[in-house]
């Protein structure tokens, strides 16, 4: 097979082939007497498992781990297999975190009793509250995510958080851990400011989970072929004289579907005899 027929078999151009073999992603390619490259419905495969894996993880860590695969032991290559899913199951699991936060705090706004002074917070309870550093709360300061108010004391001014910038405050670190962007959480707060809603924040993160099912079934697909490469079948070995061939593997011999050889079985050459 051709670099132009494993271009039309795996949706690659002829370049891109070129490309992702000298980058590791597939073999080597077997040269020809003529210098052409000569390629196997493996190749194709991998390519395959490449598209793949790169929607899945992205295309710089989906090279890394085609080419990771093809050198390490199996068990290691098991293990980079394996830390792609955990990867890819760990996000899921801040989405989901991050949705159950929203949802609490849209409930939040129908039961929460009106709010009184003693509700504030200073930024260190917020901080420790929350997780977070006093630092973060005030970088999320600087870029409009929250909004604490100013009160005077001994020393000059400090910030203290009402129910409303703790609720912003809540939004930002739920939306963040999700793996959002600030604009996106900045987007977010303002609809909680102007509509006291996290609609589109639920919206945003249900499509975030879609995505993810899609990126985790490209993994599963890719994980078959990465199997195959991690360890490789065992090759045929024919027995002489049996018409038989078996492939050996850790469990002893398995029969392969081949004809037998002998006249019964080939009624023409038992006619001619």
């Amino acid at each position: 097979m051709n670099t132009s027929a494993v271009a039309a078999a795996s949706g690659y151009s002829v370049q891109q082939v070129r490309d992702l073999e000298a980058l590791g992603v597939i073999p080597a390619a077997e040269r020809a007497a003529n210098g052409y490259r000569r390629f196997s419905a493996a190749h194709v495969r991998a390519l395959g498992a490449y598209r793949d894996l790169a929607h899945a993880v992205g295309p710089v860590a989906a090279r890394r781990a085609m080419r990771e695969v093809r050198g390490l032991p199996p068990g290691d290559g098991v293990a980079v297999l394996g830390g792609l899913h955990t990867r890819l199951n760990d996000e899921r699991g801040r989405v989901l975190a991050a949705r159950r936060a929203l949802e609490a705090i849209r409930a939040e706004a129908v039961t929460d009793a009106a709010p009184v002074d003693a509700d504030s917070m200073t930024i260190t309870e917020l901080s420790q509250a929350l997780g977070v550093k006093a630092s973060t709360l005030r970088f999320w300061e600087e870029a409009g995510l929250v909004a604490p108010e100013r009160v005077a004391t001994r020393a000059g001014t400090a910030r203290r958080y009402p129910v409303a910038a703790v609720r912003e405050a809540r939004i930002a670190a739920a939306l963040r851990a999700g793996g959002h962007r600030v604009p996106d959480v900045r987007e977010a707060v303002a609809a909680v400011r102007e509509l006291r809603d996290v609609g589109r924040s639920l919206a945003a993160l249900d499509a975030h989970l879609e995505a993810l099912t899609g990126r985790a079934l490209a993994l599963l697909r890719a994980g078959g072929v990465l199997a195959e490469i991690i360890d490789p079948p065992a090759p045929a070995v024919a027995v002489p004289g049996s018409g038989v061939g078996f492939i050996s593997g850790i469990r002893g011999f398995t029969p392969l579907l081949t004809a037998v050889s002998d006249g019964s079985q080939n009624p023409r050459r038992s006619s001619e005899a």
